[in-house]
């Protein structure tokens, strides 16, 4: 039996999950884990987190059959629409602070939740919350840049490829579960 697994381009392929944040009933932390996950791509059957270190070596280590390693980085996109509803769990909108320092002696910023959503928009919120979850390494930039915050383009034909994540979005759409 081979143990060759996803030899595919469709495998490899990244696609774009759609999620509507406002109408989600699980709170920040439980969607922003589930986007951390798509954006890694754990979600994948091709995901290997020691595929990273068998790329790294492939020039100095012994010959490896590059065809059947998965990518470093084989995450998908994720467009989230309706963070300005982002659901919270108690007073956390209006107690929990986010704090910036410039390195400058007396420049420590403190922010609230509900003045960084009047500011900078609930994607910022989102932004930093699965920030948070990510590996903190050389790929969470690279990650973190494929969150989209909003669809600009409600017409575009980008939007009958989009995949739905989550449960809830599916029983409402089609009836499953």
């Amino acid at each position: 039996m081979s143990t060759t697994v996803g030899k595919t381009a469709l495998a490899y392929s990244r696609q774009w999950h759609y999620i509507d944040v406002g109408t989600d009933p699980r709170s920040l932390g439980r969607i922003a884990s589930s986007i951390a996950v798509t954006l890694m791509g754990k979600h994948k059957p091709i995901y290997d987190p020691s595929s990273i270190l068998f790329s790294r070596h492939l020039t100095t280590g012994p010959t490896i059959d590059t065809d059947i390693l998965p990518p470093a980085d084989c995450g998908d996109y994720v467009v989230a629409v309706g963070c300005h509803d982002i659901r919270t769990t108690g007073k956390k909108r209006f107690q929990k602070k986010y704090y910036s320092h410039s390195t400058r002696p007396g420049s420590l910023k403190e922010l609230t939740m509900d003045r960084i959503i009047a500011k900078f928009g609930g994607a910022e919120i989102l932004r930093k919350a699965v920030s948070g979850m990510l590996p903190k390494n050389k790929l969470r930039d690279v990650r973190l840049s494929r969150l989209k915050g909003t669809f600009k383009h409600e017409g575009g034909g980008g939007q009958r490829n989009m995949l739905q994540i989550g449960r809830w979005s599916c029983e409402r759409e089609w009836g499953v579960g």
